[in-house]
């Protein structure tokens, strides 16, 4: 609830005093149709950040990433992504520390925007 101050009449004899008259204020009914896509949309980058996990947990594709990288061949770095096979769209950024790897949805038919990314964020060196 918000208030709106008003000064007391004599504020001369109580400086500083205000009376509070609450304002109520109208909201629009809830649609949670977009949220509930959002949620459906997630659990589709979830199980393809899952996929992405398994793949660079096999040391000989890490190798591989990991040497493209430090090279600073960042076309070698997302053709090796590429061969995942993943079904969402992945940005690959990284520092000799660690790597990001930003999944995002693709936009609905007659949206220019996408509506979630899953970020995983890991660490490859000191």
């Amino acid at each position: 609830m918000y208030y709106y101050h008003y000064p007391y009449p004599q504020q001369a004899a109580y400086p500083g005093y205000h009376y509070h008259y609450p304002i109520s204020r109208q909201y629009p009914q809830v649609d949670v149709n977009v949220f509930t896509k959002s949620i459906k949309s997630y659990r589709l980058l979830m199980a393809q950040g899952s996929v992405l996990l398994d793949r660079l947990g096999d040391a000989g594709f890490d190798v591989k990433l990991m040497t493209a990288a430090q090279q600073g061949n960042q076309a070698e770095v997302d053709r090796l992504i590429k061969t995942i096979g993943l079904k969402v769209p992945v940005k690959t950024r990284y520092t000799p520390t660690g790597v990001t790897f930003e999944l995002t949805t693709q936009p609905a038919p007659g949206s220019y925007m996408h509506c979630c990314t899953l970020t995983v964020q890991l660490k490859w060196g000191n």
